[in-house]
């Protein structure tokens, strides 16, 4: 089954047969349960909010959760506190194991009938155990990872990519409608979306890496990486994320959208069900040992982008500014064409 977008269509005879009519009458909308509030998920809950949805959020470290009160969101101080009586779960933890402890914490909770729309990255291997862990428990599995990070989670604009049951789509719409700008309904098959998400991400770690080993080369060959930036502007090869990206590291702000120890785990999933489908992906292979790499430097908690970094700090000449070496004692030349180091931001 192909693919289809899906935006609101109250002519969808899936949606027209499994309308509630309580629930259709509700002005509130489903309750919605949202387990991980890092930096996709508190982002998620807070485009539920502003579109007037009922939340409650649960995170393993508290604090992360507590300042969505402020956006009117409930803070559950267990997972089980936070799923009792939700109508629909929505899980946006690190990884497969996280979700499935999850579960674990909130089953006292739990009741038949309730969705689970789990839109962690965890990998369709993953995915099939928790599908399964989700029916012994009595929940309607939803398939849903979504393709964005910061500032789409924020503004409710993510691309949602869903598989699962056609007859749990009216419960969830509007909280699909609320976190994203599009939603793709893959199929029926848990684990479509996920396989459809690792292609999307595969073509994300590539361009970061692209853009991140542009500008070291740029630099390395004496070349202001501004000048490359401008002879692609506005052409077939210039795009918002090259933009986007090459001014995180020419202003030094990198502040995480999408942090580049998440794309190593992202990148590890994409490697892995390549070889169990028999496919050789040598780009990805060495995107995966470039965040190694900038991880290993102390870069992991920082966006995507800190790949730039993953054999130090890349020196300039005179040509384009000082070089890392000079006589400063920053290590990083402290000239005004020198991006500032992200290690001094943390993480």
């Amino acid at each position: 089954m192909a693919p289809t977008a899906d935006a609101t269509d109250p002519t969808d005879p899936a949606d027209a047969a499994t309308t509630d009519p309580a629930r259709a009458t509700d002005p509130a909308g489903p309750v919605v349960a949202v387990l991980g509030t890092g930096i996709m998920g508190a982002g998620m809950a807070r485009s539920l909010l502003r579109a007037g949805l009922p939340v409650r959020v649960w995170n393993r470290t508290r604090s992360r959760a507590v300042p969505l009160a402020v956006d009117g969101a409930v803070v559950a101080d267990t997972a089980a506190e936070a799923v009792r009586g939700a109508d629909v779960l929505l899980t946006m933890l690190t990884d497969g194991s996280a979700v499935a402890e999850a579960l674990t914490e909130a089953s006292p909770g739990l009741s038949a009938g309730q969705v689970l729309l789990q839109s962690s990255t965890v990998g369709p291997e993953a995915t099939a155990g928790l599908a399964r862990r989700a029916a012994d428990l009595g929940l309607v599995y939803l398939d849903a990872p979504v393709s964005g990070s910061r500032e789409p989670a924020e503004q409710g604009a993510l691309t949602v990519l869903v598989s699962g049951p056609s007859g749990a789509r009216a419960t969830v719409r509007p909280v699909l409608d609320a976190i994203g700008r599009r939603t793709v309904w893959v199929g029926e098959e848990p684990g479509a979306a996920s396989r459809l998400k690792l292609v999307v991400n595969a073509w994300v770690i590539s361009m970061v890496n692209n853009v991140a080993e542009c500008l070291v080369l740029a630099e390395g060959l004496g070349v202001d990486p501004r000048a490359f930036l401008d002879v692609v502007k506005g052409g077939p090869l210039d795009s918002g994320y090259l933009r986007s990206k090459s001014a995180a590291v020419l202003s030094g702000d990198l502040a995480p959208s999408f942090a580049l120890s998440t794309a190593l785990k992202d990148t590890r999933l994409i490697l892995d069900a390549a070889e169990r489908a028999g496919v050789r992906l040598d780009l990805a292979a060495a995107s995966a040992d470039r965040f190694e790499r900038a991880e290993a430097a102390g870069h992991g908690g920082e966006d995507m982008i800190a790949t730039y970094y993953a054999d130090g700090t890349p020196k300039r000449d005179a040509a384009t500014g000082p070089r890392a070496d000079a006589a400063d004692g920053t290590g990083h030349g402290g000239g005004p064409d020198r991006p500032t180091d992200p290690r001094r931001h943390g993480s």
